[in-house]
């Protein structure tokens, strides 16, 4: 019984240090699709003059979840017409689906910050800021894959390690 009780522990704390291994791993990819979603937003504002709601509408079409439901969302919260201003959406809409990535605060903020642009201005000033948040999400995945690197192969021993701790102290 204590034998079957010690490999379930192993087991367990296996995989959430693999877990959380994934979850270093899943960052720079998740950045890397937020930024490939917004030059495809930057595209369809700028050369095919669509209009903020059905851009942000293909936007999400051509994305995979995660990042999909946070274009998506925002179009979906513009369609609602319940009297709330394109920020207002825009934030509301990554609030609520912030949880399902992997990002930090950090690219929370970028996106933040160009929702307070987008949609008051006119197209130039639109794709500049479109522009200035992929440069910052282009920081951020650097220092995403810098942290992959570190903590990655950390993480997966940590598991495996701290599960065999708790068996010896429970022996």
């Amino acid at each position: 019984m204590k034998l079957l009780g010690a490999l379930l522990i192993l087991i367990a704390g296996t995989l959430i240090g693999f877990q959380q291994a994934a979850r270093f791993a899943d960052r720079p990819k998740q950045i890397r699709q937020l930024s490939h979603s917004l030059q495809r937003l930057e595209t369809e504002i700028g050369y095919g003059h669509t209009p903020l709601p059905e851009a942000l509408l293909r936007t999400a079409e051509a994305s995979s979840e995660p990042v999909a439901s946070l274009f998506g969302g925002t179009a979906e919260r513009l369609s609602m017409a319940d009297g709330l201003t394109f920020q207002q959406c825009w934030e509301q809409s990554i609030k609520r689906g912030w949880n399902e990535t992997s990002m930090k605060a950090s690219e929370q903020g970028v996106l933040l910050r160009l929702g307070s642009t987008l949609g008051i201005s006119d197209k130039e000033d639109q794709m500049k800021h479109l522009r200035m948040a992929l440069l910052q999400l282009q920081a951020e995945e650097d220092a995403a894959k810098d942290d992959q690197r570190r903590y990655e192969k950390m993480w997966k021993s940590l598991g495996a390690l701290l599960a065999v701790l708790i068996i010896i102290l429970m022996l």
